[in-house]
């Protein structure tokens, strides 16, 4: 009989839990700006001057900084980084997606949205309003991004939540040529007035319609726009 000791057994192997690193904090931040038009295209984003706003060093800067790359929100140059330049070709592509994909998955989310999503929605929806009122494109591209987070946060496949924000985000060009129309702004509200009603009585058609609505008049007003510049 052997005196060999009998193996302990081995600790099952735990997933490491995740935090929230430096870079995916600056990551956030940067695209927050993107998306609210803080950062504007013809403004430089240089990873020294990200680094001492954080406080930190300059690589997690630039795993965020890169990580917009190839997201595509940003663009990478010989010094620094911008946001690109959309042709009108791009812009089409882009609608044509958020046409594909918009409506759809907000007629899905009827049936799984909750009161804290609807009531995210009116402030959003009232923030607008007041945006309008005041003429301030600044809050109203605020709104309009809040607006479709909170809708967006009740749609149960997360992969279809990505692509649909990174395509609205990728849009960032059109909103900063169309919402601060005093004009555009009104038909905005409106829009959002129509989405928000058929999610307040959890009709998936009459959102279908009303989203889609939505993107198209946002693409045929930022045409409109370029060819008053024209």
């Amino acid at each position: 009989m052997s005196n060999t000791p009998a193996k302990a057994p081995k600790a099952p192997r735990r997933t490491a839990l995740r935090q929230t690193t430096l870079s995916e904090t600056i990551y956030s931040e940067i695209r927050t700006r993107l998306q609210r038009g803080t950062i504007g295209i013809d403004d430089r984003i240089l990873d020294y001057e990200i680094a001492d706003e954080f406080n930190c060093t300059r690589m997690p800067v630039r795993q965020a900084l890169l990580r917009l790359v190839n997201e595509g929100y940003l663009a990478g140059t010989f010094r620094g980084f911008i946001v690109p330049t959309l042709m009108p070709d791009d812009v089409r592509e882009i609608f044509e997606v958020r046409r594909l994909l918009e409506p759809s998955a907000a007629a899905s989310a009827a049936a799984t949205i909750d009161e804290n999503c609807v009531d995210a929605m009116k402030r959003a929806y009232q923030q607008a309003r007041k945006a309008c009122t005041k003429k301030d494109g600044d809050s109203m591209i605020e709104a309009n991004v809040a607006f479709r987070d909170a809708w967006l946060g009740a749609v149960r496949n997360s992969r279809l939540q990505d692509a649909i924000r990174r395509f609205a985000d990728h849009a960032q060009q059109v909103r900063l040529h169309t919402l601060r129309d005093h004009a555009t702004q009104k038909i905005v509200v409106d829009g959002m007035k129509a989405i928000l009603d058929g999610f307040n009585d959890r009709d998936p058609a009459r959102i279908r319609s009303a989203m889609l609505d939505f993107i198209t008049g946002a693409e045929h007003r930022y045409f409109m726009s370029l060819n008053r510049e024209n």
